[in-house]
């Protein structure tokens, strides 16, 4: 396997493990029935890490399907290179911190670490169009 492969298999399995924090946050806040039930108009929130941490998880789907769709291209076209490889590790490691500072509500550091990941993905875009 790539090394970008695996990042990106990191990078998956990470973002699919995103909901464990705030859900034992819903079943320390409602139980674990009222955290299985459909929630009524007037459940009671979370604690507000636990709405950043669910905020975070989702902004981390909807950047998955950009670093995925990079990934497998760079590998389709046989692009792989340290230079890809190093962007997917940088990817995987900016988004694992932006998913633990945005939990702890660090606003001015939250979108520093997004852009470090974005410019991994930049980096991969430029290395299919044959800019870098």
């Amino acid at each position: 396997m790539s090394q970008e492969l695996m990042w990106l298999t990191l990078t998956v399995l990470m973002t699919a493990l995103f909901w464990v924090p705030y859900v034992l946050n819903r079943i320390a806040v409602r139980g674990l029935m009222g955290a299985m039930a459909n929630p009524p108009a007037d459940a009671p929130p979370g604690a507000a890490w636990a709405e950043r941490a669910s905020a975070a998880h989702k902004n981390a789907i909807e950047n998955l399907v950009v670093f995925a769709a990079l990934v497998l291209t760079v590998h389709v076209t046989g692009l792989e290179s340290g230079f890809t490889a190093t962007a997917c590790l940088v990817y995987f490691l900016a988004r694992a911190g932006h998913f633990v500072v945005y939990t702890a509500g660090i606003p001015v550091l939250r979108t520093l670490v997004f852009a470090v990941a974005f410019f991994a993905q930049l980096a991969l875009a430029l290395r299919l169009l044959g800019i870098v």
